[in-house]
């Protein structure tokens, strides 16, 4: 049996006797298809995939900085993503996928979208058209979860691309993607059996909802999606054990995320607040840290910037806090370099949160959740201070410790700027990626 075949019989669900036989296709052997592109003499071409090409979130913060790095170093940039009013100008937008918004679906058209976040025909056909047509010789995906949908790392397969993803967040070892059920921490699927988000309703207590995101994992799982990946790219070394535990020491690789500090200049007084900053939904904690404020010792003042699902409630239960919205540009640039303290109250396995990072090259010190990859960048009592998730008491006390000693958030201020200077540029994360690639094609 070749590597990219997949056993089926005649009682499988017909979308996985199809996925068989587009993977088995006859194609160009894989020792061909990396001669070919040998002898092609031209400068690597790198097809990346996101399903969105604008700047919704972490990943595509991490996406277009990889794609100007991959352009500076000569490399061709091909992508894919979803159709949207709000993306960047791209050559590449006609091979783009249709936009989809799967939550105002219903009736048979429920049906249909259930189907599509599985298995995407459109974008089946879109990865093979621009795979044909500009012969890539990496595939680099990164959120592509049920609009793009994993399938596409099939469609390579077949064609001999190598296929590099970037593990943003847990989906290819649990369903609902965040090692989360019900408010705790979660890690029963990731062995790859899939059957807890049933037993659990892990999807927000839907039978339904979790059904669907089993069905998801449990398709992938058995199509080998995920096993057609060449390199699994961790951002934290808590990401690449977890990846490993069910992929294998040698699918994954640990590359820091990166930030160009040398674009930002540390502020040398502030204007004596604590910032949070990020999405208001409840695995960030953002109630553990409303409640730290309101306590007795919240005798500090709290911006709050970002918004999110729990925005109008937390509005309305916690009006000694300031709420400043969804901040981008210069004014986000303000509000962070005249914070004296930014706090990270994660109560999920988090990766490795820009934000943090954002934080550091600013010389702020951050008070932050042990949990996750976070510890990897906090560093209690050298670039911050850690606490446990959901501890109340613990998140007030260590940021009143903060904001009554100037001369501690100073100086583990100037740590963490070292830090990001020394271990996150731009430059490492560059040849990192470069040296990847390099291994692959």
């Amino acid at each position: 049996m070749s590597e990219l075949s997949i056993p089926t019989t005649a009682g499988d669900p017909p979308l996985l006797r199809e996925q068989a036989a587009l993977a088995t296709s006859p194609r160009e052997t894989e020792q061909q298809a990396r001669s070919a592109r040998t002898a092609r003499g031209r400068r690597p071409k790198v097809l990346v995939a996101n399903k969105f090409f604008f700047l919704n979130g972490g990943s595509e913060a991490v996406m277009f900085q990889e794609m100007e790095l991959m352009r500076q170093a000569g490399l061709d940039v091909i992508e894919i993503a979803m159709q949207d009013s709000r993306n960047r100008p791209s050559d590449f937008a006609r091979y783009f996928v249709s936009s989809k918004d799967y939550r105002s679906a219903s009736g048979l058209d429920q049906v249909k979208a259930a189907l599509a976040l599985i298995r995407s025909r459109e974008a089946i056909a879109q990865v093979s058209r621009i795979i044909e047509e500009q012969r890539p010789d990496i595939l680099h995906c990164h959120n592509i979860y049920h609009q793009l949908t994993p399938s596409i790392i099939n469609v390579a397969a077949r064609h001999h691309v190598p296929v590099v993803l970037t593990l943003h967040d847990y989906k290819p070892v649990c369903p609902v993607y965040t090692q989360l059920s019900h408010g705790q921490v979660c890690t029963q699927c990731a062995d790859g059996g899939f059957e807890a988000v049933l037993r659990n309703r892990c999807a927000d207590g839907s039978l339904a909802r979790s059904a669907l995101l089993w069905a998801e994992a449990r398709y992938h799982a058995l199509a080998g999606s995920y096993h057609h990946v060449a390199k699994f790219i961790a951002p934290s070394r808590f990401m690449r054990d977890a990846i490993s535990r069910r992929f294998g020491d040698d699918k994954v690789t640990y590359i820091r995320n990166a930030i160009d500090a040398s674009q930002i200049t540390p502020a040398q007084d502030d204007d004596n607040y604590v910032l949070y900053l990020g999405r208001l939904t409840p695995e960030k904690g953002i109630k553990t840290l409303l409640r730290a404020h309101a306590s007795d010792y919240g005798d500090w003042r709290l911006v709050v910037a970002g918004t999110g699902p729990l925005a109008a409630e937390l509005r309305g239960r916690f009006p000694k806090a300031e709420f400043a919205g969804h901040l981008t540009g210069a004014d986000l640039e303000r509000v962070l370099s005249r914070a004296s303290v930014v706090v990270v109250p994660s109560e999920w396995h988090e990766n490795s949160p820009l934000s943090i990072l954002e934080a550091m090259a600013h010389g702020k010190p951050v008070v932050a959740s042990r949990i996750g990859g976070i510890p990897e960048l906090v560093r209690d009592g050298e670039t911050g201070l850690l606490v446990e998730p959901k501890e109340i008491a613990q998140f007030a006390h260590s940021i009143r410790t903060l904001m009554n000693d100037p001369a501690l958030r100073a100086q583990l201020g100037r740590n963490a700027r070292r830090v990001v200077e020394t271990e996150h540029a731009l430059s490492q994360h560059g040849a990192a990626l470069l040296s990847l690639y390099d291994s692959l094609i």
